[in-house]
């Protein structure tokens, strides 16, 4: 028999009797354009079309229907659509009602909804009753989400291969593992003269293994797909004059940083965020790290420090010319610890070096040109390198609290491992596991967590 599952907040959802309110909502940007929409879900929403339009709604086809106001003057001509229950978005009956694009009549439409008994929808309410209903779980719900904020096309296929299951199937198959061998264990517990012979015949030991290798696999595809949703943080710091807009500029393609000879042109902080093997890199450009007594100035670079504490990869540029210098030096002192950090050697075409790569106890160190390209593919494969990218098509999109939860089954598949001469300190350990990979697809959540992750929903979503 399958170890008993604790009783969740999705389960408790499933389980009520009672009907939960009509919601409503604009689903399309604000703004005007060609076609607008109004999303419905909940009840018995086919009277609710029929007042609305005078036509009773046909499942999944498409009906030219006016949209009527209380005293009967119309609203709109549009589409009505009409999905019932259990076969559409939410798993209750939904209706859509195709307009004209202007935010006016979209907000009569949405009026009129509310007349009629709708309630607005909360952010993310649809993909939450969603999710709640059964027609997806909480990895694919995130993943609507990160479809709409992808800031690449490969994050977009990562964000699709994780909404169609993909990410879950994996999720699950280890689930499935991991419960087969907690019912091997827990029935051994009967027989205390005979467990350890019998788990080893059952091969509970090498099926540990082989799940721990799986768990790996799926880890490391769950990583570059966090890489490809969040991307990498990169700030590039230096003395004044030494080509951090120059470098900002030729990373984006794009003049987006003031560049002079004069020092301290960056007064304040300059972002771009540009693409590299589909990994977002958002990269800040700061003011040059000096003592000035131009107060201005000074708020820039206090600006940067903070900038500093934050970012994920720390670019220094010093002049090739000059090499590291004193001021240098204790720039790269006063770094936070742990930071990743790159040392660039800029200017090499006034140098008349050529570029390269170095590696050393201190650390990376690079030479090139910002002015001239010089170099430059040397910094995007180590930006890659720093950001643990790997190249393969097969990624899901994720989330650092998917990574903490594959950790900690990690973790307690470890702990497991190093147990098994206590069986039921090996169960236990079990039972931690698939109580932590469970989190991802939200079989065992939280209502708190479920509040945060659909509360970052636009409304209508």
């Amino acid at each position: 028999m399958e170890p008993r599952r604790p009783t969740t907040a999705k389960s408790e959802a499933r389980d009520s009797t009672s009907q939960p309110a009509t919601i409503a909502a604009i689903a399309t940007p604000a703004g005007r354009g060609g076609i607008g929409i109004v999303r419905i879900s909940g009840s018995e929403l086919s009277a609710l079309a029929l007042t609305l339009s005078g036509k009773r709604p046909v499942a999944r086809v498409a009906r030219v229907a006016d949209f009527m106001a209380a005293e009967g003057s119309v609203i709109d001509r549009g589409l009505l659509l009409y999905f019932p229950a259990p076969h559409s978005f939410t798993g209750e009956d939904v209706l859509e009602l195709h307009a004209h694009g202007g935010p006016v009549v979209l907000h009569m439409l949405l009026g009129r909804c509310l007349e009629l008994g709708a309630r607005i929808a909360e952010p993310g309410e649809f993909t939450r009753r969603a999710y709640l209903n059964g027609k997806i779980d909480l990895a694919q719900a995130e993943a609507v989400i990160d479809l709409i904020d992808a800031e690449t096309q490969t994050a977009a296929r990562s964000a699709v291969r994780s909404l169609q299951g993909e990410f879950s199937r994996e999720i699950r198959a280890l689930l499935d593992e991991l419960i087969a061998l907690r019912v091997l264990v827990e029935a051994t517990l009967d027989f205390p003269d005979e467990e350890i012979d019998f788990l080893a015949a059952a091969d509970a030991f090498g099926r540990l293994a082989r799940m721990d290798e799986r768990l790996q696999r799926v880890f490391a595809r769950a990583q570059q797909g966090r890489l490809q949703r969040s991307g990498l943080h990169v700030v590039l710091a230096g003395q004044p004059n030494v080509g951090k807009s120059s470098l900002l500029n030729r990373l984006a393609g794009d003049e987006l940083a003031i560049v002079t000879a004069h020092p301290g042109t960056t007064r304040d902080l300059v972002r771009g965020t540009l693409s590299i093997e589909g990994i977002p890199l958002h990269v800040i450009d700061t003011a040059g790290l000096r003592e000035t007594s131009d107060e201005v100035e000074k708020i820039g670079i206090e600006r940067s420090w903070r900038e500093l504490e934050r970012a994920d990869v720390v670019v220094q540029l010093v002049d090739a010319r000059l090499g590291v210098g004193v001021e240098d030096r204790a720039i790269a002192d006063r770094l936070p610890a742990g930071l990743l950090r790159i040392t660039v050697e800029n200017k090499i075409d006034l140098a008349k070096r050529q570029p390269e790569r170095q590696e050393s106890a201190s650390g990376v160190r690079l030479a090139l040109s910002a002015k001239t390209g010089e170099g430059m593919e040397l910094l995007r494969q180590e930006l890659l390198r720093l950001a643990g990218w790997q190249p393969t098509e097969a990624v899901f999109i994720a989330r650092e609290r998917h990574l903490a939860a594959l950790r900690e089954t990690a973790a307690h598949l470890c702990e497991a491992r190093a147990l098994t001469s206590h069986l039921e300190l090996f169960a236990e350990e079990l039972r931690l596991a698939q109580f932590a990979l469970s989190a991802i697809t939200g079989e065992f959540t939280p209502d708190e967590l479920l509040g945060e992750i659909f509360s970052r929903f636009c409304i209508g979503k």
